[in-house]
């Protein structure tokens, strides 16, 4: 097998639609793989579409034709050779022509497409062109032909096999994306070749790993000589004659791997990967192989507890036969354009959900298939996968031509994607069984299809055919065995959930009004950091109601709901940077809010997927990470409600209680103090108890009335410590409470690689954060959301490459808190 890759020398040029004069007639260079954006951009022809306002300046390109050419030197093929033209991925709506012969014709972006070009390929130079069609206007003539499915943003997306937030969503821009957005290459054979692999590996009772190997093999000629396929892995080998005869064949072989050392999710073990090799020769040339394949795989076992209880369904993770609570968020595409998307960035990405201790992503279904990268890092680093196919938020047809590119998709993924021992879960779309349900489809529909047969029959059956190892869920929400009728899919005693009542209508303090059996979605917004706002959005003056900003809130009315989220608990803001500040922090602690009641409630409830970890562009969202990298506050808040161990007080039986969470193999134990003490320190009432919370268990602890009934509620907090874990309980909300202004003191000094900020509390003080981003673009901070108690002081490090001055760092808009959001120290009474 020789594989050429054509990456270089192609060129782009407009072909058809509303072409402004500056790029209408130019030819420029493309890079290989990309999109249509990023060479414009690249040529200076049009500035970067996430800057300001320029996402509304570039609608022309909705409904613009682009071609790709490339002139390249190759050999026709030779007698008894194969050459193939190999796209992985063509976006979206593409017409290939190899020297004036058209090759072929594509319409979906999440598959790959092989054409055999033996009659077409010359000696010397030869010409390829690829032809991308509006996907907009693809799908609105599909639209005309099968009749309009309800969907939830302006325009069909659910009609094209194309990226569906590609058409924009409440996070992200609606710039629909074109381009040869996979690697491209010439792959030149003989005899046969390993068309695809698929390692099903499980471990059996006696801790023997087992590689199951089914290997597609494609023969050059339907005749030829005999051949071997092995495969080795753990120091053992298996091989396998394979049958002759035809054009296309499976061959499968066993391998196994006696005492396998098993893979675990993050938090419950190690993560060792196997290197297998899988060689494919004929009999006669044993050392000549024609085609080899390398893959890591893991040996563990993965299923979902779906066994009706006394509550209702339960939808718990077991890995190895070890139950998991899931840890984690929703994963959406890194970047809008997709292949400025590094390895080195989703490893940045994937470290940061495990630093916040997370052990679970959910790949949302209206992005992608991730790349293989993707789940190499999430396999190395022990983060489980929840795979969406590629349907949400819409009805979709059933009928040709999107059925058959259905089929292929989901073949080709479900069969790329096995052996990844990160795989936990393929999950059939998001939000399509509930808006059935409730959003006002069947009226709609009058009887036409509306993917409910992906989801039940076609999804399922490639599922148990090409990855029995790896569990099917209908959609998510989702109640397991009822997809319509009887049970509701976002019930909240079976299956999975979303919440999203909260956010829209309800205050954060209602996530305590369910207490659901897995909440694979929820969220709050907040607005990104403060340098990757102001990077790319310079409004002025700067203001949640100027335009630039309002383009980059795609929410419906997500101002409106930040500020209505924000009252009922905050004091109010008196400038734009404290608004900024505010949001943020109501952000996470809504979302901290919902975590700690979720994990309070193990193992009734498994699983807690906030919406979402990351950002693909510069906007006001509900991620944690924004879309240059930068964690927001909920990213720390994220941090600490996912730990380990965890203190919460919530409410059981009328009254409040604390409940400890211990997410660990190892018994906690030690002495849990409570104190019921003022803002200034003078503590009113104390309590001491033992604590015991068994492995991967929880413990409700009833505090004594004492510690419960204030005397004075704007004055008081209730602390409960263990073991260098901490709660605190205000008894009123932060608008209410008599914090300080002027609780913290602060000193900065330099120190190697930044600086060491010592930030000491008069009083109590709450949510003490340093935006360092505010003073230099490049900061990072070791912590942030620190409660400290009077007296109790707390050392923060800033990294960063500028000179700065130290006083910045101790001062706002850097240094803030709940308490700065304070106008003047209330008076005492």
């Amino acid at each position: 097998m020789a594989r050429t890759t054509l990456h270089e020398g192609w060129h782009l040029s407009a072909t058809r639609g509303p072409v402004p004069n500056t790029v209408l007639g130019r030819t420029v260079r493309a890079a290989m793989p990309g999109s249509v954006h990023l060479d414009l951009m690249a040529a200076e022809l049009i500035p970067d579409p996430y800057l300001d306002r320029v996402e509304e300046e570039l609608t022309w390109m909705h409904r613009t034709d682009w071609r790709y050419h490339l002139a390249f030197d190759a050999t026709a093929a030779q007698e008894g050779e194969r050459v193939d033209l190999v796209f992985d991925g063509l976006d979206t709506v593409a017409t290939v022509t190899l020297n004036g012969q058209v090759i072929g014709t594509t319409a979906n972006m999440h598959r790959s497409y092989r054409f055999d070009v033996r009659p077409r390929l010359v000696d010397g130079a030869n010409e390829l062109t690829v032809d991308f069609a509006s996907a907009l206007e693809y799908a609105e003539q599909r639209e005309a032909e099968l009749g309009r499915r309800d969907h939830v943003y302006p325009h069909p997306f659910n009609m094209v096999r194309k990226m569906a937030c590609s058409f924009g969503w409440d996070w992200g821009p609606d710039l629909q994306t074109a381009g040869i957005w996979k690697p491209v290459r010439l792959e030149r054979w003989h005899t046969a070749r390993l068309a695809g692999i698929r390692p099903l590996v499980s471990v059996e009772p006696d801790g023997t790993g087992v590689v199951e190997l089914h290997a597609d093999i494609e023969r050059a000629a339907a005749h030829g000589p005999e051949l071997e396929l092995t495969a080795e892995a753990g120091g053992q080998r298996a091989h396998v004659a394979v049958t002759t005869g035809t054009a296309t064949t499976t061959a499968v072989l066993r391998l196994t791997v006696p005492d396998a050392r098993l893979w675990w999710p993050a938090g419950y073990g190690d993560q060792p990967l196997y290197d297998l090799h899988v060689t494919l020769i004929t009999a006669d040339e044993p050392d000549e192989p024609l085609d080899t394949v390398d893959r890591r795989v893991g040996f563990r076992n993965i299923t979902v507890d779906t066994t009706p209880d006394e509550t209702g369904m339960p939808f718990t993770f077991v890995v190895n036969g070890t139950r998991v609570f899931a840890k984690g968020a929703n994963w959406i595409p890194d970047d809008h354009f997709l292949t400025r998307i590094t390895r080195e960035r989703l490893e940045r990405r994937v470290d940061q959900a495990l630093g916040a201790h997370m052990n679970m992503l959910r790949v949302w279904g209206g992005g992608i298939y991730e790349t293989d990268d993707f789940y190499d890092v999430c396999d190395e680093r022990g983060v489980l996968v929840w795979q969406d196919f590629p349907f949400a938020c819409a009805a979709y047809p059933e009928e040709e031509p999107l059925r058959r590119e259905v089929e292929a998709e989901a073949r080709e993924n479900v069969a790329r994607l096995t052996g990844h021992p990160s795989l936990a879960l393929w999950n059939g779309g998001n939000e399509n069984l509930w808006g059935f349900a409730d959003w006002g489809w069947p009226e709609q529909l009058a009887g036409r299809t509306w993917g409910l047969g992906y989801y039940v029959d076609v999804l399922p059956r490639i599922v148990a055919e090409l990855d029995p190892t790896t569990p099917y869920a209908d959609g998510s929400p989702y109640t397991p065995g009822a997809p319509v009728g009887g049970i509701h899919p976002n019930d909240q005693d079976h299956g999975t959930r979303h919440e999203w009542e909260v956010w829209n209508r309800l205050d954060y303090t209602a996530y305590r009004d369910h207490i659901p059996r897995f909440c694979s979605e929820f969220g709050f917004q907040g607005p990104p950091t403060w340098a990757t706002l102001t990077r790319w959005i310079h409004d002025e003056p700067l203001a949640p109601t100027s335009p630039s900003f309002l383009l980059h809130q795609k929410a419906e009315d997500g101002n409106g709901k930040l500020d209505r989220g924000l009252a009922p608990h905050l004091p109010a803001p008196q400038s734009f940077t404290d608004w900024h500040w505010a949001t943020q922090l109501n952000q996470a602690r809504a979302v901290a809010f919902g975590i700690e009641h979720f994990r309070s409630w193990w193992p009734r409830t498994a699983g807690s997927l906030v919406w979402q970890l990351n950002d693909c562009w510069p906007v006001t969202s509900w991620a944690a990470v924004d879309s240059d990298e930068r964690p927001k506050p909920l990213w720390y808040a994220l941090r600490d409600a996912y730990a380990p161990r965890l203190l919460t007080f919530q409410p059981r039986d009328g009254r409040l209680a604390l409940v400890a969470v211990n997410d660990t193999d190892e018994t906690w134990t030690g002495r849990l103090g409570f104190e019921r003490q003022t803002l200034e320190g003078a503590v009113r009432a104390d309590a001491k108890v033992e604590l015991r919370v068994g492995p991967r268990s929880v413990v409700t602890v009833a505090p004594d009335d004492s510690l419960l009934i204030p005397e004075e509620a704007r004055r008081e907090v209730l602390v409960a410590s263990a073991e260098g874990v901490r709660a605190i309980h205000t008894f009123c909300e932060d608008r209410d409470l008599a914090y300080r202004a002027d609780a913290l003191s602060a000193q900065a000094h330099a120190e190697p690689g930044g600086y060491r900020v010592d930030v000491r509390a008069a009083s109590f003080a709450r949510d003490i954060a340093i935006l360092a981003d505010h003073v230099a673009d490049d900061a990072t901070v070791d912590d942030l959301m620190v409660t400290l108690l009077p007296g109790e002081s707390h050392t923060f490090h800033v990294r960063t490459r500028h000179t700065l001055d130290p006083a910045a760092l101790t001062a706002a808009p850097v240094l803030r808190s709940v308490n700065s959001l304070c106008p003047a120290t209330p008076e005492i009474e």
